[in-house]
């Protein structure tokens, strides 16, 4: 154990949900102490940013309930179990913009909020191969925007995107972009 690190002494099931389980755990500090932590244990998630053949990125509106508003964000959805990151990518962006993707590359991955959740976003960008009709699930609803690479990267930085794994993935690949590593 590191001189950091925190051990746990006992873990109590606060509630199971069909995307969150939480937990309430009593730790052992480094110092020796005890504390409390409230864990929320999430499967992950992948978001996609999709460059068409004129560097337009591919965005969906929806509303996000827990913040009663509309939210702007590239292609995501929570990891399905028995696929990989990559392979629940496609299927996203194929369910949320009808598009079809190749030539993908990773851009890491995102702890979103390391205080209180285990979840992890993993990260990546293609080109556009062909577009068609988005099926998203049954109780999502989206509309589909197209919006310059260079118009995304100043909508970010002008805090017009508020989505930190949208936020990150743009800013990833734009770098990447100017240093023609992608």
């Amino acid at each position: 154990m590191s001189k950091l690190e925190e051990k746990t002494l006992n873990s109590t099931e606060i509630f199971n949900g069909r995307v969150l389980h939480v937990l309430h755990d009593e730790v052992e500090l480094p110092d020796g102490n005890h504390a409390m932590r409230e864990i929320v244990l999430h499967p992950g998630g992948v978001c996609i940013a999709a460059l068409d053949e004129n560097d337009e990125l591919y965005f969906v509106k929806q509303f996000r309930y827990p913040y009663r508003e509309v939210v702007l964000e590239l292609p995501a959805g929570k990891l399905e179990k028995g696929s990989t990151p990559l392979e629940n990518g496609k299927r996203e962006l194929m369910e949320e913009t009808g598009c079809t993707g190749y030539s993908f590359t990773s851009l890491g991955k995102l702890y979103p909020s390391t205080g209180y959740t285990n979840e992890i976003i993993h990260l990546y960008a293609c080109r556009v191969k062909s577009t068609g009709e988005q099926s998203p699930d049954e109780d999502e609803f989206l509309d589909v925007l197209k919006i310059p690479m260079e118009k995304a990267v100043e909508m970010v930085l002008n805090n017009q995107i508020a989505d930190a794994k949208t936020q990150v993935t743009i800013l990833k690949l734009d770098a990447l972009l100017r240093l023609k590593k992608i």
